[in-house]
């Protein structure tokens, strides 16, 4: 009902962004490479708050890897619990097909999931701006992944919070 759709464009949209940065982390770690041998090793991940102090492609690769899992395993784990729920919910309510199709819709489709979902896109559309901006940069810009670490972490926790929501709304409406 939209959480699975959702889903792919979510991740789609993130394969476009770091689509852009491994571009960019190419271009900088070939010049990079000409000054420095060992800079196709990945460096290691900077204390909280610190941008490292070089950075390469597989740096960039390490966190959305870890954060596309993360979303991946929030799916895997949510999707059909919640499904359940829904058809306990059709059941207990005694909805039809059809009914189920108009009634459901709250659960998944509010203002707050809507923000949330707002959030999500407004997230992608950062990681795929820094991709663009970074590309015409001679130069490795370490801090940009720093910023992509946050913008990743919080994409992960946005949708955690989704989740959450659209949880504690449906676990409201069955009851005890």
């Amino acid at each position: 009902m939209g959480v699975l759709t959702d889903r792919r464009t979510a991740t789609g949209r993130l394969r476009v962004a770091f689509a852009a940065l491994a571009g960019l982390m190419a271009i900088q770690q070939q010049s990079a490479s000409a000054q420095n041998p060992a800079v196709g090793q990945p460096s290691p991940p900077p204390p909280a708050g610190a941008a490292p102090a070089a950075c390469v492609k597989k740096d960039f690769e390490t966190v959305v890897d870890q954060s596309a899992a993360a979303l991946r395993d929030l799916n895997i784990q949510n999707r059909p619990r919640f499904q359940e729920k829904l058809r306990t919910l059709k059941a207990k309510k005694a909805w039809t097909d059809d009914q189920f199709l108009k009634e459901a819709v709250p659960y998944v489709k509010d203002d707050a999931i809507d923000a949330y979902d707002r959030k999500t896109n407004e997230l992608l559309n950062w990681i795929a701006s820094m991709g663009d901006e970074g590309s015409a940069s001679a130069t490795p810009d370490c801090s940009l992944y720093q910023v992509l670490r946050g913008h990743m972490s919080e994409l992960v926790d946005t949708q955690n919070a989704k989740w959450t929501y659209m949880f504690r709304k449906i676990d409201a409406e069955l009851g005890p």
